[in-house]
């Protein structure tokens, strides 16, 4: 339990105890910083601590803010601090100095103090909720006319809900998940539980798609549906309840795309029931899907932290942001998760699997292009210095191997080197895709294309990512490996070799977004003896050409390895994401925009 210590005398009539009780707080009371600071030591040193002035008058849910958030070091609202176990030395040292010169605003001076000795302290906006310490009985009772006058539950419920969602999600599904949210936390249920639930549910629609049957095609519609209402009440659950958490953090960022990329699984087996094979479109879709997300990754990332970060490209679109009609189109333009959902679902209930699959690669494609010329654009106009974290989180998501790692180093003493990251990278993937698309499958040009993606590809690696569109090699890099495995599968004999390429893409992706959230959450990426066992995108890809070259007249040989390279790199890369998310490590991550 964490423990709440009340500074200075009690309020008459307060229900601040009873407040603080009903948050999960053991309270104690201490006259003066002297008595806090002794209290404090008594606290075990793993546990949570507050300082909440008695003379504190406001909502509950604004103490709920500041002392409850499990995602920060320390937090402060007027009259309230709260430190974790990090940020107790910290606390401690501040309560000293306190101690020492004495103040009327003692939780004021303590959070002014952590931020000084750099521990960050979080400031949460209460918007209409109160929170004040008033120093004489008018004072006191203005403040509880002004808790008296806000619905506390009204605001708490609206602040449940993303402050910037999709169309549909906020007028279609906001409206109602909010209150299944509510109904979910006065029953004790938790995030991770909604968030299982809308997995399986999805997983449920996935296999009743795979039926191939109308009947099954309109309950795998319903279905998806009531998985994306599930998905947005996990993370209205968390912010109504505060309930963040790493376990958490792991499965609202991965379940997305398990959720999509099973149902698109279900779509391809009820299509094959009826003797049509989309399995083609269906990672097609995926490829589009997730080059799509890296562009965004790898554009924000690159910027995150840039000087000088400015152009008139971003002061027109802040512009517009400012009229509300163009905000909406062009969030829907995207097609961002809810849109894209509900399109499914619905050309799911009435169409057929390859009429969704071409939607799908239709919208993503326009999607992808759109955002994709609108990055480049503010990346050209802009004055922006990358910084060394911004460089290091490209060369990151990058995910070059020990391949790329020699044949950089061995390029250092060339002039190969002198040519720009980017057009180093473009020449790679453009010659490995034109070998692979215009040669035949397991020709020896296509093993030599490799090799020589290879080499191009270490050498815009070899030097640090700085340039105004090196955020543009990742989605390079993935659009060169997952296309390379699409092509080579489609145009394989091997029976099967496309679900085992749907298999070895899905588990190559999961890699990928795995170290997008490590690196949104500060943590870097996964180890280095990871991207080695996995070969890195350049191993990966030479691995599947050679492979495919060896076994191009072996029958379903093939498949056979496309499915024990699918199963190893699946296997090496869940368990070290398991051990990751689940340690006291892992990053709470909760993203507050809508994932596209």
């Amino acid at each position: 339990m964490s423990t709440a210590i009340l500074t200075g005398p009690p309020a008459p009539g307060s229900s601040l105890d009873g407040d603080l009780r009903s948050l999960g707080f053991d309270v104690r009371a201490a006259s003066g910083a002297d008595e806090a600071a002794a209290l404090l030591a008594t606290v075990p040193a793993g546990e949570r601590v507050a300082l909440v002035d008695a003379r504190f008058v406001g909502h509950r849910h604004a103490l709920r803010l500041a002392l409850t958030d499990p995602r920060f070091p320390a937090a402060a609202a007027p009259g309230a601090l709260t430190a974790q176990p990090g940020a107790r030395p910290a606390l401690t040292r501040a309560l000293s100095t306190a101690t020492a010169h004495g103040s009327d605003d003692l939780t004021g001076t303590l959070a002014d103090a952590l931020d000084a000795d750099g521990v960050a302290v979080h400031r949460p906006q209460l918007g209409t909720l109160v929170a004040a310490v008033p120093t004489d009985a008018e004072a006191r009772h203005r403040a509880r006319t002004a808790v008296d006058a806000v619905d506390e539950e009204a605001v708490r419920l609206r602040s449940a809900v993303k402050a910037h969602d999709g169309f549909f999600t906020t007028f279609f599904i906001s409206p109602y998940s909010r209150h299944i949210a509510r109904w979910c936390a006065r029953r004790g249920l938790t995030p991770n539980q909604v968030t299982t639930a809308s997995l399986l549910t999805a997983l449920v629609a996935a296999g009743c798609a795979a039926t191939g049957d109308r009947a099954g095609y309109v309950a795998a519609g319903v279905l998806l549906l009531v998985s994306f209402v599930l998905d947005c009440a996990d993370g209205q659950l968390a912010r109504y309840a505060l309930k963040y958490s790493t376990m958490g953090a792991w499965l609202d960022a991965t379940f997305d795309r398990a959720k999509e990329y099973a149902f698109y699984a279900g779509l391809a087996l009820g299509a094959a029931r009826n003797g049509d094979d989309v399995w083609a479109l269906a990672l097609g879709a995926m490829v589009l899907m997730t080059c799509r997300h890296v562009v965004d990754f790898s554009f924000n990332e690159a910027n995150h932290d840039a000087t000088a970060n400015t152009s008139p490209t971003a002061a027109l679109s802040d512009r517009l942001d400012g009229l509300g009609w163009t905000v909406w189109a062009r969030r829907m333009i995207i097609l961002p998760i809810g849109e894209r959902w509900a399109m499914i679902a619905v050309l799911t209930a009435v169409t057929s699997p390859r009429i969704v699959f071409w939607a799908l690669i239709v919208g993503c494609a326009f999607g992808a292009c759109y955002t994709t010329a609108g990055r480049v654009l503010r990346s050209l106009t802009r004055k922006a210095k990358r910084t060394d974290r911004a460089a290091q989180a490209l060369a990151d998501l990058a995910d070059s191997g020990p391949l790329a790692g020699i044949a950089g180093r061995a390029l250092r003493r060339t002039g190969i080197l002198v040519l720009p990251p980017l057009v180093l990278a473009l020449i790679a993937t453009g010659a490995l895709l034109a070998a692979v698309l215009a040669g035949p499958f397991g020709a020896t040009q296509t093993v030599v294309a490799a090799v020589f993606y290879v080499v191009f590809a270490g050498a815009a690696v070899a030097r640090p990512l700085k340039g105004a569109l090196d955020w543009l090699l990742p989605p390079l890099f993935r659009a060169a490996e997952y296309t390379t495995v699409l092509v080579l599968a489609a145009r394989s004999d091997s029976p099967g070799a496309l679900p085992a390429a749907f298999g070895l893409v899905a588990a190559v992706a999961y890699h990928h977004y795995d170290t997008v959230y490590r690196i949104r959450g500060g943590t870097g990426a996964p180890p280095a003896w990871l991207v080695r066992v996995t070969g890195g995108h350049e191993g990966r890809t030479l691995l599947v050409t050679v492979l495919a070259a060896l076994l191009a007249d072996r029958g379903d040989d093939f498949t056979l390895a496309l499915t024990a390279l699918a199963v190893a790199v699946a296997l090496v890369v869940l368990v070290e994401s398991i051990r990751f998310w689940v340690s006291s490590g892992a990053p709470a991550v909760h993203d507050e925009g809508e994932t596209a």
